[in-house]
């Protein structure tokens, strides 16, 4: 059974000619490539699967068929829990490279990349300051080590490649790495029906299968294809360190699920991927050694509706995408931040395209529509500004955030219209004069939360202050000795068993504190601190 190349959607990688067996894959009129059917055999007598299909970056072979019954199915393997289990919110790592790797797949060529004397683009971060750097560089083979770099050209060809929906399956495998207690070591698999719930892609009914899985098979890549180098200063108790130029996100396998039809032609129906995070993931997500202050663990709270939002706005609001995932990682969202309209701006357009608003008219104009329509779609998906009064008044408010006050019954809305209209300034009025400079200097002082993500946030802000307030406790409280337990216990003239039974605990316990065995937790020194009278 013969397969063939659709035209319209293949990408010309050359990928599949030098796998065929049989010679069948040819390149014909410039880049267009074609199956000859009378050489095409869907690789009987040589592979199990059909090595157009596997090798393809996207999956476009198709059978040259026509479906009849399709009954046999391939086994698949068993992935890792499904994320999100409460159905709103899950744990991602969110440290700075996790940060950054998200920036360079959404931003892309905007970013400010450097060409290196090797002739390698890298896009450079400095940390604290300048004492330290990471540095990120694309790829373009999965191989597990060692990633080489791209340059010149190619790099470029690369990077303007990115899709800014990777970035939502970049977060993905960040909520996956944080369900491990050693994620740069043991891996998470997930497959194609996981990824659809997750981007909400199984309600695309105008998306077919095959259409699907090529987008994902894609996306799913293109994090994978991130290097990272990191040169990491000392902060606090934590010396500094370095990590060699390594990937990311190690894609270790991706197996295709096929099904076979009466007449024995196979059809891709899934798609399964093992993922294992890279090195970073010892420094930046390490449980146990953030207990000895010795390593991080940075993580933060990924709403399931943010990815939805993501993958439903990104091609006519992709400034909108941009500001969302931003705020994501770099706002306390619902506290004052103040956030500048030229930072803004600059996340969700470039630093390129603002400076060339400021210089001319038209695109001004053109700039000021796309923000202030960014700015309704991330309002509508929850994320609602609040303008500062005296940096960002009503006159040059977006209509829309006028509109809000207008009152939902109809007599008070017709009244609330004639009064709009009887007054000296309308809201439908244009914007003043020199409105954009007037933009330059306003502020949005936060961006407020639908309510059930608000509450996650403030339990997840709640524990980190129980966790701070717990380690400044056992700062501050000094320690204490079992030479003092013992001094105050033959003041007060108790005998061991008489404190173990004001305290609740057994006699050969108090024995061991006294003795020095081992040091009592803080709260059992509390407990003895107010039975023996000793000042805290």
């Amino acid at each position: 059974m013969t397969y063939t190349i659709p035209n319209n959607s293949c990408v010309g990688c050359d990928d599949c000619r030098p796998q065929c067996p049989t010679g069948a894959i040819r390149r014909v009129e410039g880049e267009q490539y074609w199956i000859d059917p009378s050489l095409c055999n869907n690789c009987e007598g040589y592979y199990p699967e059909p090595q157009c299909v596997v090798g393809c970056p996207i999956s476009c072979p198709q059978p040259l068929q026509v479906k009849k019954g399709r009954a046999r199915v391939d086994v698949r393997t068993a992935t890792s829990p499904n994320l999100f289990p409460n159905g709103k919110n899950n744990p991602f790592a969110s440290s700075m490279v996790i940060w950054e790797a998200c920036n360079l797949l959404t931003q892309r060529e905007s970013l400010a990349w450097k060409v290196e004397e090797s002739g390698q683009l890298c896009y450079e971060r400095q940390v604290n300051q300048g004492r330290g750097t990471i540095a990120l560089r694309i790829t373009d083979t999965l191989d597990p080590e060692p990633p080489v770099a791209l340059i010149g050209a190619a790099a470029r060809q690369a990077i303007e490649g990115l899709d800014i929906r990777a970035a939502a399956m970049h977060l993905i495998y960040a909520a996956h790495a944080t369900g491990l207690e050693q994620p740069w070591e043991q891996e998470f698999i997930i497959n194609d029906r996981q990824i659809e719930e997750y981007l909400g892609l199984e309600k695309r009914k105008d998306l077919s299968k095959a259409a699907k899985l090529t987008l994902i098979k894609e996306i799913a890549q293109q994090p994978c294809a991130i290097t990272a180098a990191i040169n990491w200063p000392q902060q606090g108790q934590i010396k500094g360190f370095t990590i060699p130029e390594s990937r990311l996100w190690h894609l270790l396998e991706i197996q295709h699920h096929f099904q076979s039809d009466d007449m024995g032609c196979k059809h891709l129906v899934g798609l399964t991927f093992r993922i294992r995070a890279g090195i970073w993931a010892k420094y930046f997500l390490n449980k146990l050694r953030c207990k000895e202050r010795t390593a991080f663990y940075q993580y933060a709270t990924l709403p399931k509706s943010l990815l939805g939002a993501l993958m439903s706005i990104w091609q006519q609001h992709e400034g909108a995408a941009r500001m969302m995932l931003w705020l994501l990682f770099k706002t306390r969202m619902g506290k004052e931040q103040r956030l500048t309209l030229p930072t803004l701006m600059s996340i969700a357009y470039g630093e390129e395209k603002v400076m060339l608003a400021s210089s001319q008219r038209e695109e001004r104009k053109r700039l000021l529509r796309t923000f202030e329509s960014d700015l309704e779609v991330l309002n509508h998906y929850g994320f609602k500004p609040v303008f500062d009064p005296v940096t960002y008044p009503a006159e040059i408010q977006p209509l829309w955030a006028k509109l809000v006050d207008i009152p939902e019954d109809a007599e008070a809305a017709l009244e609330f219209w004639i009064n709009d209209g009887s007054s000296n300034t309308r809201l439908t009025d244009s914007g003043p004069r020199g409105k954009w400079n007037l933009l330059m200097n306003a502020r949005i002082l936060c961006f407020q939360l639908p309510p059930e993500l608000a509450q996650q946030l403030a339990e997840f802000e709640k524990k980190k202050q129980r966790i701070t307030n717990r380690t400044i406790k056992s700062k501050t409280q000094p320690v204490l000795c079992g030479e003092q337990i013992i001094t105050a216990r033959k003041t007060l003239q108790l005998t061991q068993r008489d404190l173990a039974q004001m305290t609740g605990k057994s006699q050969s316990w108090i024995r061991d504190v006294e003795n020095g065995r081992f040091r009592a937790k803080s709260e059992d020194q509390v407990l003895l601190r107010q039975v023996l009278g000793l000042a805290h």
